[in-house]
């Protein structure tokens, strides 16, 4: 499939963005954090700003973005109309959250019922972005049942790291969002790993003879192309990607996403500011890097069932 940046960005920008609001809700209402006007305003602030600009850009993607709202009208059938409401709907406790943590700088009682249904609002949208993909029975790589993990443990690593970072920039050196900063690297990397081997141990279940129908008759060979100049489907969906591209970008982003995160916060977490601050927001910068290699090899590495009409072999 070909590597919109417009999704990529959406998928990464909104993912870290619900990621950092969820975690920080969590910690508020569980007084992991101190509730800091300025320490919340910061952070409300730039997870706000991730998933504003990761929804944003993904409009860019659509033919026609005027015509975007249409797609909350489809919410009994469609992962993306769902998707749509669940992300609206979490601007409500989002605000009412920031009120009771900026204004009344508090959690308790009905500021903490507003703050929980923020965390889980994040969680449901998330899901529901990773499920927009592993509904597409067409694309076996993402028909996959670790996409909709990979989706929800990316955004929990991309989320802690930044509210990590955050916090010690803001003095609060709490070993609990550095252990579950650690404890999202190492499920991010398990689950990964997990997606990775399944789809280049799984071939596609569709083949040339499955597509047409004419197994019976033994081998089905492409005698020549559907179109004699390419296609919007072959553009779209027949992007392709070298394997050995592919691993050299696997290890970038196993470095990036993993190994010097882990160094990073494991080291700097309970240094002093001059070493701590500058470490995790390099981890963090790291992981955001990571991210993004590995969502355009999610898309770059998807084969879609129509490239079997074009030659290919399987999908």
């Amino acid at each position: 499939m070909h590597p919109a940046f417009s999704v990529i960005f959406f998928t990464t920008a909104s993912g870290a963005g619900y990621g950092m609001l969820a975690l920080l809700a969590v910690f508020g209402i569980l007084d992991g954090v101190p509730i800091d006007p300025w320490f919340g305003f910061t952070v409300l602030g730039v997870g706000t700003a991730l998933v504003t600009a990761g929804l944003l850009s993904s409009t860019f993607h659509l033919g026609h973005p005027e015509r975007a709202w249409r797609a909350y009208s489809q919410w009994r059938s469609s992962w993306l109309s769902r998707e749509g409401i669940l992300a609206t709907a979490t601007y409500v406790p989002l605000a009412l959250t920031a009120w009771g943590w900026i204004v009344e700088e508090s959690l308790d009682g009905t500021f903490g019922f507003f703050a929980s249904f923020l965390a889980i609002l994040c969680f449901l949208t998330v899901h529901a972005t990773g499920m927009i993909y592993a509904t597409l029975k067409p694309i076996s790589a993402w028909h996959n049942r670790m996409t909709v993990p990979g989706y929800l443990s990316m955004a929990l690593l991309t989320g802690a790291l930044w509210l990590h970072a955050l916090s010690q920039m803001f003095g609060y050196h709490g070993p609990e969002i550095a252990l579950v900063a650690i404890v999202a690297l190492f499920m991010a990397f398990y689950v990964k790993r997990k997606y990775w081997k399944s789809i280049d141990t799984r071939p596609g279940p569709s083949t040339p003879e499955s597509a047409t129908g004419l197994g019976d008759l033994g081998k089905v060979r492409l005698l020549e192309p559907p179109t004699m100049t390419e296609s919007f489907v072959q553009r779209e969906m027949g992007f392709q990607i070298a394997r050995t591209h592919a691993q050299k970008l696997r290890r970038i982003c196993f470095f990036s996403y993993f190994l010097l995160p882990l160094v990073l916060t494991g080291l700097t977490s309970n240094a002093a500011p001059g070493i701590a601050i500058p470490g995790t927001l390099i981890a963090a910068l790291s992981v955001s890097v990571g991210v993004l290699i590995e969502r355009w090899l999610f898309f770059a590495e998807a084969k879609h069932a129509s490239m079997l009409y074009f030659g290919a072999e399987s999908a």
